[in-house]
């Protein structure tokens, strides 16, 4: 152990944060086993646990059973209106708005999606101007991960008489531009968007799990509504994502 180096846990979290952020651990890589980390930095290996559990709690690392300690840091994502541009959206073929995002991190997007016919909850119903209770919707739900980390939960609601037997349906990412370029060669082009987020808040059991968070760390939902030039609703997405995977910007004229 070197002797002539001593830190207290803050700072090895400290030095630790800074070369994760520096890219020295990539996203998605394994730490070092703290045995190494503690004889890097001539410190007990109870005060690099300590440091570890502070990094965990920050969201900047995750251990995982049989692998090590993953690191799940990410900068957070801009979530802003130019997002939804279709040429941001397609750009080099990306599938959507959160494909070209984690590209241009260097990061590598999947997808894991299903799909159904399906009951869509009262608020869905009444904002597609759909009769409540009937199973008039397709609903294609994704968990979206960034080099194998998890970081969004979507689920996209749309009239069943426009989505039902479209590429909508497809289990896989196969939309070069995302739902609102499949909406718009369907003849359901968007041309404004209407979004609510939630502030952030604790994530239900079923979210905690499939974003591999703990039930203590804080997600922010945002529920967004397309519509065509006619008014008519056509898509209602529904994103949960760690609050500290998102910074929300917005810019609007003035009178």
């Amino acid at each position: 152990m070197q002797q002539s180096q001593r830190y207290g846990f803050r700072e090895i979290a400290a030095k630790i944060r800074q070369e994760i952020q520096d890219r020295q651990y990539p996203t998605g890589s394994v730490l070092p086993p703290e045995p190494e980390l503690a004889e890097r930095y001539g410190a007990s290996r109870s005060l690099v646990n300590r440091a570890m559990q502070m990094l965990a709690a920050e969201g900047i690392v995750r251990p995982r059973q049989g692998r090590g300690t993953i690191v799940t840091w990410l900068p957070p994502m801009l979530h802003s209106p130019a997002r939804y541009d279709r040429t941001t959206r397609e750009n080099n073929g990306a599938r959507g708005a959160f494909d070209a995002e984690v590209r241009a991190l260097g990061l590598e997007p999947q997808h894991e999606i299903t799909t159904e016919h399906a009951e869509p909850p009262a608020e869905v119903a009444e904002t597609l101007g759909l009769p409540a209770g009937e199973p008039n919707c397709l609903v294609r739900r994704r968990r979206l991960l960034a080099s194998g980390i998890p970081v969004r939960l979507n689920a996209s609601w749309f009239p069943l008489d426009i989505a039902g037997g479209t590429v909508l349906e497809e289990e896989a990412p196969v939309i070069v531009g995302g739902v609102k370029t499949a909406l718009a060669e369907l003849g359901y082009p968007q041309v404004t968007a209407q979004e609510h987020i939630t502030p952030s808040r604790l994530p239900t059991d079923a979210e905690a799990l499939a974003l591999e968070i703990s039930p203590e760390r804080t997600v922010m939902e945002i529920m967004h509504v397309g519509r065509t030039a006619e008014g008519k609703a056509v898509e209602v997405t529904i994103t949960v994502a760690p609050a500290h995977y998102l910074v929300a910007e917005y810019e609007f004229p003035l009178a």
